[in-house]
């Protein structure tokens, strides 16, 4: 290594002479070309150069390695660690010139016990029991307490206990045995909930489905999971009872019907264990088949105590239930509540797409804990800045699902300074959230942190052969401890790849999510990226390969490539290209990959090409297509300009919330050819001040149509 490194440094000597200042000029740079110098020439040097941050020197005759550096930049501590790592790396090198570097550790014994040890998660004994048996403790306690509301609907304990009884002796009489897995697929409401309780007291694993999913997508998601029972409600079935055309063997039962069977509603004693399945998620997977993850009761008791306990969940305190069903964080949305004696509201979707609708649910429901995804913030915020409200009872808002951006914390602190707010990560196979960053205000640091893990998890950042890194530096997330999921189900390969032992705590699971970060010196992790093409929108997490997989498979389509833009307001947005003889339609595009695709995954533009650009090895040049992307609209969209006031109030607004130029907008365009999702459209009722409505949007999407509905009025 020192061979080739002189060899180098030889063949650089030539361009010894050219003025490094000179060179930036030349190729137009603005930022420092380095900020670390690793020098085995000098004895010694005078100042450190303006963008210089570390100098290292060798010094041979004294054996000495002589470190300098900016004490704005750099404490004494790391330094210190920093030269601790040349030292071990100089005694490697010594000790086995021949030696794989790659293979060794710079580590000292006790820093890789602080990373493995002292950064985990505290150690906290968790109760004795299930989740659903804790709920029992509470109906034996306070039965007539108001245990859920939805709407105009709202159950004791003491109702929903009977309910989700009588639904898991139903299931039982069905033949369901341990660890069977049932499908729910209703709307979100207290049905939803009796179901998910009822499965968890008779031994089943919950499978949760969305209504209004494609049916190939459920046909292959139950197929996946070997599901034989199915819970649904009546007009919730027209696309299962066409997934369940295709299968055989699968049992559906309405859970009215469950109910009129005339089950006892006692408790009924199954006994579950710790290690026992409790549910499966489904997640998007890159060969274009989803893959279900498999967590534990324990996991999920876990992470609901951790939720609990760092959100201050306690007895009569109110928990917003907004996420979808197939959304993980729905599930401790919808139970945290039920072990403390708290009460779970369930939010309509109507209120959710109306952030007027939604703050009044927040204010009357006196909700104390709110999750949501950091997009959806920024409308809300949005309509609190405009329309100022207290909200008394609220004390932590929780994000998760997407990065949260520092200024959107700004904006939420200066508006509401005394209502925490909670930076949640965590991923489906972990049991969901393994990390809280409490914040009281703005933090210092120019990224928000992921936080420390919370109790009995333990996070490594680590490399390629999964030795932790040093401190500070750039690694991949991995998983220890009680929150591993069991892996992937009916699917050994993938499972393989992702889950294994970890070789640093025996007889602990490991799970490789993909993500990579670095440890902050106060134990926080810091998020930096994703290592393969899975992204998250919408707090959705997304394989591009599984977009691409099934645009691959539409007739006339010969090579297509996905990729993510971000626009002004920071949203992101999924656009597709491909290659082939003809342009396609693009409704005849959305419909195909919608008949397997549920909606967050449509791109919201489809671009033709000849064919695709390519890499100098023969790849599709994502790059080259992410920046083309940022330059089209829709294929085939009207660039007639606004022409009337209305229009031109109408387009600037378009142009905000949807985050491209004005002139880019036609009279003749669609808000939802042009990227517009449901979170941009209550942004645009919000910044027209309510001059239009949700409906009036979906009604009348082409600006002109729009504008002449405003003035007609």
């Amino acid at each position: 290594m020192l061979l080739e490194t002189h060899r180098a440094e030889f063949a650089l000597l030539s361009h010894a002479d050219v003025p490094v200042d000179d060179l930036r000029r030349e190729l137009g740079l603005t930022k420092p070309l380095f900020e670390t110098v690793f020098d085995v020439t000098a004895e010694d040097g005078g100042e450190l150069a303006e963008d210089t941050v570390l100098w290292v020197s060798f010094l041979e005759h004294d054996g000495l390695v002589r470190l300098r550096y900016r004490t704005d930049v750099l404490d004494a501590d790391c330094v210190a660690r920093i030269a601790g790592y040349h030292l071990t790396a100089l005694a490697l090198i010594a000790a086995d010139p021949d030696a794989e570097h790659k293979r060794q550790s710079l580590l000292s014994g006790e820093e890789l016990h602080v990373q493995l040890h002292g950064f985990a998660g505290p150690r906290r004994k968790l109760p004795d029991r299930r989740v659903h048996e804790l709920f029992e403790e509470r109906v034996r306690a306070h039965p007539n307490a108001i245990a859920a509301v939805h709407g105009d609907r709202q159950w004791t304990y003491r109702q929903l206990n009977g309910r989700a009884n009588q639904l898991a002796r139903a299931l039982l009489a069905r033949g369901l045995c341990r660890e069977g897995v049932v499908a729910v697929v209703t709307e979100r409401n207290l049905d939803w909930m009796a179901a998910v309780l009822a499965i968890f007291k008779a031994g089943g694993a919950y499978l949760p489905i969305e209504p209004h999913f494609p049916a190939d997508r459920i046909a292959r998601t139950l197929s996946r999971a070997a599901c034989r029972l199915v819970l649904t409600e009546r007009g919730s079935t027209a696309t299962l009872d066409r997934a369940l055309d295709s299968l055989s063997g699968v049992q559906t039962l309405f859970i009215d019907a469950a109910y009129e069977e005339d089950h006892a509603d006692g408790d009924l004693g199954v006994d579950v264990a710790p290690d026992q399945l409790a549910y499966i998620y489904f997640t998007s997977g890159s060969t274009g088949e989803p893959k279900g993850a498999m967590c534990e009761h324990a996991g999920m008791l876990n992470h609901l105590c951790a939720k609990i306990h760092d959100l201050g969940i306690g007895e009569g305190q109110v928990v917003a239930q907004t996420a979808p069903q197939c959304f993980d964080i729905s599930l401790w949305q919808l139970v945290s509540a039920l072990l403390v004696g708290g009460r779970t509201l369930v939010v309509e979707q109507e209120a959710i797409l109306d952030a007027e609708r939604f703050v009044d649910k927040v204010v009357e429901g006196r909700v104390a804990v709110l999750q949501v995804v950091p997009s959806y913030l920024e409308v809300v915020l949005s309509y609190l800045e405009q329309h100022p409200r207290e909200l008394s009872d609220l004390r932590f808002v929780s994000v998760t699902g997407e990065a949260l951006k520092k200024e959107l914390a700004q904006r939420w602190f200066a508006a509401k300074p005394e209502i925490k707010l909670v930076n949640a990560y965590g991923l489906t196979e972990t049991s969901d959230d393994t990390n809280h960053e409490i914040m009281e205000r703005v933090p210092d640091r120019e990224r928000v942190p992921l936080g420390p893990p919370i109790h009995n998890v333990h996070v490594y950042v680590v490399d390629e052969h999964l030795s932790p890194v040093p401190l500070g530096a750039p690694g991949e997330l991995v998983f220890s401890g009680v929150c591993v999921g069991r892996g992937y189900v009916n699917d050994p390969e993938r499972t393989r790849r992702a889950f294994m032992a970890d070789p640093h705590r025996e007889g602990q699971r490991l799970y490789r999510g993909g993500d990579y970060g670095r440890w902050l010196p106060e134990g926080k992790l810091e998020f930096l990226g994703r290592r393969d093409t899975q992204v998250k929108i919408s707090g959705f997490r997304i394989e591009i390969g599984e977009i691409e997989n099934t645009l691959l498979r539409v007739p006339g389509v010969r090579d297509g490539a996905v990729v993510v833009t971000e626009r002004a307001d920071h949203s992101k947005h999924l656009v597709a290209f491909y290659s082939g003889q003809l342009p396609l339609d693009v409704n005849v595009l959305r419909a195909r990959l919608g008949e397997s695709l549920p909606e967050y995954m449509i791109p919201s533009a489809f671009h033709w090409r000849k064919s695709l650009a390519l890499t100098d090895n023969g790849k599709i040049d994502r790059k080259a297509l992410t920046a083309l992307a940022r330059e089209f609209d829709v294929a085939g969209q009207d660039h007639d300009g606004p022409s009337t006031a209305t229009e031109h109030r109408l387009a600037a607004a378009w142009a905000d919330v949807l985050g491209i130029p004005k002139d880019k907008i036609g009279r003749r365009d669609h808000f939802f050819d042009l990227g517009g999702t449901s979170l941009s459209a209550v942004k645009l009722v919000i910044s027209l001040e309510r001059a239009v409505s949700l409906k009036d949007l979906t009604g009348h999407p082409i600006l002109a149509d729009l504008a002449t509905l405003i003035d007609g009025r």
